[in-house]
């Protein structure tokens, strides 16, 4: 039998506010409770590392929501013992349910973004200090296998805390740059590995995104739009996970199952930004072909207007199309379409006929026809599984 529920549950919320994620999961929480609260929540102005409240180790609440930093913080967090929903995937062995991004998901859709613009050479620039890092390199590494192309992997050594680090540490990457074949499509696990790899590229003289094309991965505004050029990054879905960890934590202060494994959230796609906004091919006439899908997919175009604007024929269209992505001209354009119409369904408040509109169906019939052949569900049930804020059942939940 579930617990009887305090009037209203005292919640501890140990998130970062210092960083765009950390606010993100709090704004999901928010959405969470203006639907289900209210809770009494602690929660202060914080970063990553900031030390416990002194007052936890003493607390008697009802549960917290972390994002564990260290073996003290967990041991800490541990002798509380009160339902608790870890938010950060982590090496440690917090033992406590997780709710967080899909790493395998965010490194798969970096190579694909990548490979969708003709890269053949790829690079990876992570760190190993953490169980995501890997995850992610992982994901993209099999993404590039899949096509037949390899990846040459770096891994970021050390602390950059003293100007001497800094510059040893920029003068190997620099010398890594300089060696990788061009044009290369490269990932760096987070937007602040990207940042450096932007900084490595100006020291060496290397045209971003001419020679090396970078995207990096959390969406950090400040950090992608302050680098030379602005970055590409993946965006999480941060209110989402927030949303849905806070929806767990409510149902394990009621007495509900401890679920056995954790939820993983895929990102929402790729902001692409000057870093990445090039199509690597060598051969002039597919580029142009490509250039022309992406810019007019979604306004309804036909693998003829293709043809009446590029001088190729159409077996060799549709020949280069294939050898570069896999998949046949008219299927791009598809693949555009549908992935800018699950954008407006996750982002906006649009109907199904405007989004049709905007993407480049005829109408929201034909959407929803092609959405379910190509996505494996409708657009609805899409909206539904991908934008936070939505009611969601999780095992031993009291609803």
């Amino acid at each position: 039998m579930p617990k009887p529920r305090p009037d209203i549950p005292h919640v501890a919320i140990l998130i970062e506010t210092s960083r765009s994620y950390g606010r993100g999961l709090l704004r999901g929480v928010r959405k969470f409770l203006s639907l289900r609260g209210p809770w009494s929540v602690f929660v202060e102005s914080r970063g990553l590392e900031s030390s416990l409240p002194p007052w936890l180790e003493n607390w008697h609440g009802d549960g917290i929501l972390t994002r564990t930093d260290s073996q003290k913080m967990s041991d800490v967090i541990s002798r509380v013992g009160v339902p608790t929903v870890e938010l950060r995937a982590t090496r440690l062995p917090v033992g406590f349910p997780f709710v967080g991004v899909d790493n395998q998901a965010t490194g798969r859709i970096v190579a694909e973004h990548l490979l969708n613009r003709g890269f053949q050479r790829f690079g990876i620039y992570d760190l190993v200090v953490e169980t995501y890092f890997k995850q992610r390199t992982e994901g993209f590494l099999a993404a590039v296998s899949k096509m037949g192309y390899s990846t040459s992997v770096l891994h970021a050594s050390g602390h950059r805390e003293r100007p001497v680090d800094w510059e040893r540490n920029q003068d190997r990457l620099v010398k890594w740059l300089r060696e990788l074949p061009k044009p290369v499509g490269l990932m760096a696990c987070t937007d602040q590995l990207g940042f450096w790899l932007l900084d490595a590229c100006r020291r060496a003289g290397i045209s971003v995104p001419e020679e090396v094309a970078v995207v990096g991965a959390d969406d950090d505004e400040t950090l992608c739009e302050i680098s030379i050029p602005p970055m590409s990054s993946v965006r999480f879905n941060a209110e989402r996970i927030g949303y849905d960890a806070a929806h767990l934590l409510d149902s394990l202060m009621a007495g509900g199952e401890v679920p056995t494994s954790p939820l993983l959230i895929p990102p929402l796609g790729i902001t692409a930004r000057q870093s990445s906004d090039i199509l690597a091919i060598e051969d002039r006439d597919l580029a142009d072909a490509l250039q022309f899908i992406r810019q007019r997919a979604c306004h309804g175009i036909a693998v003829t207007d293709i043809l009446r604007v590029v001088p190729i024929s159409r077996s060799s269209l549709e020949r280069g199309i294939r050898d570069l992505l896999g998949r046949s001209p008219q299927a791009e354009i598809t693949r555009i379409k549908i992935e800018r119409a699950k954008n407006l369904l996750v982002m906006t408040d649009c109907t199904l006929d405007v989004i049709a509109k905007q993407s480049g169906f005829n109408s929201a019939q034909v959407l929803c026809e092609c959405f379910r052949r190509n996505v494996g569900m409708t657009p609805v049930t899409h909206r539904k599984k991908t934008r936070a804020g939505k009611k969601r059942v999780f095992p031993g939940s009291a609803d």
